[in-house]
Parts: C-alpha cells; sequence; structure tokens
C-alpha cells in the first residue's frame, strides 16, 4: 500500500488519531493531534482509511514519553504517549460528539471529565493472557486485533502494585507446571487493602493436574490470597486455596455523616477496576439524586450493592436487581455485614425484574442503573412505567449511553446533566454519569 504523509487533528473512540488524505478520513493509531506523520495506508474503505505509523516527522506538544517498553505492541493501553491533561480535553470531546451524534444531547449539559488522582498503578483487575511458544513462556495481554500475546516486561504500568507482584510470581512458578500449554488465561483481582484472588483457566483434560500443582505451590504465590479454577463458563469455578471474597471500603468521609461502609464481592463477581474513582462515581450519585430520606429507589444491574448499600442508609427503600447470582448473595451479605435492612434484592434480568414491578404498579422516586457495555435497551422504554422524578445512568460506553438515552427522550426523559469520569486512565474508554428528569417530548 501506499505511503503518505498527513497532519492530525484530532483523537477518536477507539484511540486513533483522525487526519485526511485526499478529502477521506484517515485512521492512524499511536498518534496525537498536532503530529505530522508519515504513514502506510494498510486499509482502503469506501468512506475512509487506516493508516500504520511510520514516522513522526513533526512530534505535537502534547506527546510524552511512555513508561511502558511494550506500549504501542500491547493491546492495554492506547494513550501512553499523550500527557493526562490531553487524554482528558480528548475524552470530553469524544464524548460530546458521540451524545450529540448518538442521542442528540447537547455540549451545554456536559462537564468536563474528572481526572483520576492516579493515571497509573491503579487498574484493581486483569485478564493475563499467556502463551508457550519454543518452550518459553509469554504472559502479558494480546496485541489489539490479535490473539499474538504481548509479554509484560518487568511491570504492567496501570496495574495495581500487588497484580504487578503476582506476574512476577506467576513467571517463577508457572514454567515448571506440565502442562502450562493449556493454560490460556489467569484473572487476577484485588482488594483496596491489596488481598488478591486469582482465576486460573485450564483446557487441560484432566483439572486436578493444575489443582493440585497449585496446591502444592501455594508458597510460591505469597502476594495471592485465593486461588481458584475454572474449566468453562463461570458455573464451572472451583476453589483451590485462601480467601473467598474480596473487600473494598467507602471511607466515612465521602458521604458525610454515614459510617464506613466495607462491600465484599466473589469469584468471578463484578467490581470497578479503579477504586479511587469508584468512590467519586458514589458521590456524585449521591449529589445529583438529591435525596431528602423519603425515596424508593430501584437500582438495576446492581451487582454486590456497590450502590444500593450505601444509598440504602439515605433513603427509605432500595430494590436491588441483579441476574449473577453470586453477586446478589455477596449483596445480601454486604446488607448483613453492615446492618443495613431497608434493601431487598432480587436475582434476575433487568428487562424481566423491570416488567415485574410495572405489571405490579410499583413507582420509584430514583431508577439508577449501570449496565454492562452493551447498555440497557431492551429496559429503556419500561423506566417511565416506573414515573420516576430522576434516572442516574452510569455508563461504560458512550455509544450505547448516547442511544439509550435517545430511546428515553422518545419516552419523556430528557438529559439535565452529565459528566465522564476517568475510569480508565491511558485508554479511550469512558466511563460516564447522566442524570435525566422528566421533560416536554
Amino acid at each position: 500500500m501506499r505511503e503518505v504523509t498527513l497532519a492530525i487533528d484530532k483523537l477518536t473512540f477507539g484511540g486513533a488519531g483522525l487526519g485526511r488524505v485526499d478529502g477521506l478520513v484517515c485512521f492512524v493509531p499511536f498518534t496525537a493531534p498536532g503530529d505530522e506523520v508519515r504513514i502506510r495506508i494498510i486499509r482502503q474503505k469506501r468512506s475512509y482509511l487506516e493508516g500504520e505509523l511510520l514516522e513522526i516527522l513533526v512530534p505535537s506538544p502534547l506527546r510524552t514519553s511512555p513508561p511502558c517498553p511494550v506500549f504501542g505492541r500491547c493491546g492495554g493501553c492506547n494513550w501512553q504517549h499523550l500527557n493526562y491533561p490531553a487524554q482528558l480535553a480528548a475524552k470530553d470531546d469524544i464524548f460530546a460528539e458521540t451524545l450529540w451524534r448518538g442521542g442528540r444531547v447537547g455540549r451545554e449539559v456536559l462537564l468536563p471529565t474528572l481526572g483520576a488522582p492516579a493515571p497509573f498503578g491503579y487498574r484493581s483487575r486483569v485478564q493475563l493472557k499467556l502463551h508457550l511458544a519454543d518452550g518459553e513462556l509469554h504472559m502479558g495481554f494480546y496485541r489489539t486485533g490479535s490473539h499474538f500475546v504481548v509479554a509484560i516486561p518487568g511491570q504492567c504500568a496501570i496495574a495495581d502494585p500487588t497484580i504487578n507482584r503476582l506476574i512476577g510470581e506467576l513467571r517463577t512458578l508457572l514454567p515448571s507446571f506440565p502442562e502450562v500449554s493449556r493454560l490460556p488465561q489467569i484473572d487476577i483481582a484485588v482488594g483496596d487493602d491489596g488481598t488478591a484472588l486469582l482465576i486460573f483457566h485450564f483446557i487441560g483434560n484432566d483439572p486436578a493436574i493444575l489443582h493440585n500443582f497449585l496446591s502444592r505451590h501455594v508458597d510460591s504465590l505469597p502476594s495471592a490470597s485465593g486461588l481458584y479454577l475454572q474449566t468453562g463458563r463461570k458455573s464451572s469455578l472451583s476453589w483451590v486455596a485462601g480467601l473467598e471474597k474480596l473487600t473494598y471500603r467507602i471511607p466515612a468521609s465521602i458521604l458525610p455523616g454515614l459510617p464506613e461502609t466495607s462491600l465484599s464481592f466473589s469469584r468471578g463477581g463484578f467490581s470497578q477496576v479503579n477504586y479511587r474513582q469508584n468512590l467519586e462515581l458514589l458521590s456524585t450519585v449521591v449529589q445529583w439524586a438529591a435525596l431528602e430520606g423519603t425515596e424508593r429507589v430501584l437500582d438495576l444491574y446492581c451487582g454486590n450493592g456497590n450502590f444500593s448499600i450505601p444509598l440504602a442508609r439515605l433513603v427509605s427503600h432500595v430494590i436491588g436487581i441483579e441476574e449473577y447470582g453470586p453477586s446478589i448473595d455477596d449483596a445480601r451479605i454486604n446488607c448483613t455485614i453492615n446492618g443495613v435492612e431497608n434493601v431487598s434484592f432480587d436475582c434476575q434480568g433487568a428487562a424481566a425484574g423491570v416488567q415485574a414491578l410495572v405489571a405490579a404498579h410499583e413507582t420509584f422516586d430514583l431508577v439508577l442503573l449501570d449496565p454492562p457495555r452493551s447498555g440497557a435497551a431492551e429496559v429503556m422504554p419500561l423506566l417511565a412505567r416506573l414515573t420516576p422524578r430522576a434516572i442516574i445512568y452510569i455508563s461504560c460506553d458512550p455509544m450505547t449511553l448516547a442511544r439509550d438515552l435517545g430511546i428515553l427522550r422518545g419516552h419523556g426523559y430528557g438529559v439535565v446533566k452529565s459528566r465522564p469520569i476517568d475510569m480508565f486512565p491511558q485508554t479511550y474508554h469512558i466511563e460516564s454519569i447522566t442524570l435525566l428528569e422528566p421533560c416536554d417530548r
């Protein structure tokens, strides 16, 4: 393919820089606004091009030196070459453009992205990929758009220190496991106190081989607090050793006047990857909800009670709905541990749960939802029938958020304000919180 030079104008969702070649938009990963670059066109579509960066002719003043030696090859980060203020500014623009295109949400209701106090070393969960090649074990993350494992040289720049210690311990231990080629992935999750759970995914014929190996070598993983084995879906999880749950705290200072809350989640359960920014999310929910103490609250996709349980101390009653059974078990235990009695949890899908509430003529003052990346399109048409005075939507994908906000507008709810909260520094991913209230259609 041909080589060209171009100027990079801005960053796009997906992480690539954008320039123009012969009037066509061209996406080039690992570039920065203000760069002048030489690229190779590697893909040509009817309306756009994709390019590979060959040389930076004139570097952007927004550039900085990436701390990770495999940045640009590892698919874990997109923007380590950008200074942090430039990353936040790019997220402001991407978020605003996406919400306008997909949901006709104007920039006047958008607040600036809330940056993370620690742009590195924040990530509390990772999925390590493993590959054995020519007798050498490669352990790291996939290269973007492939299943090629890029090995981590030393430490991961965005991972929690405990995770990095475990990477070193695993690097020493696993080459002695006779069926390491049948071990494609290890999940590591860390509590805010440094405890860690590891889930070893095994595709061999006899899981007992790995179970026995790990049981014999627990002392070789001193940074691990609990070990699990998984041979298929989450239902195949089996305990090997140590703790079964991790814990994180919601300090009293986050919600003044309330006691500290301690929340646990078990193997395979969901938790936010950035604990400090999760506290910002919770604090923003409470501020925007303007609670008076008499409210009935519905928390959809409630997980382990991350929002339900702290909010319960500020309202009359909370109903939490979540389809993953172990997370509901965690939520109920978390209620007991924290002495919270005005929450009821229901284990079922969000759409089925809301349909049942509508059929029972239930109403709520506040509906809170934190769906997966795919969003909650199937739930949107039903929410208005619960007649909430406010809806707070927490999203990890601006595209599905924009779609869902458009649906809600058609059912009488408009955006009052929305704010990205940078849960994922060094990447293009955008977490956000949006407040909606009834409006004229």
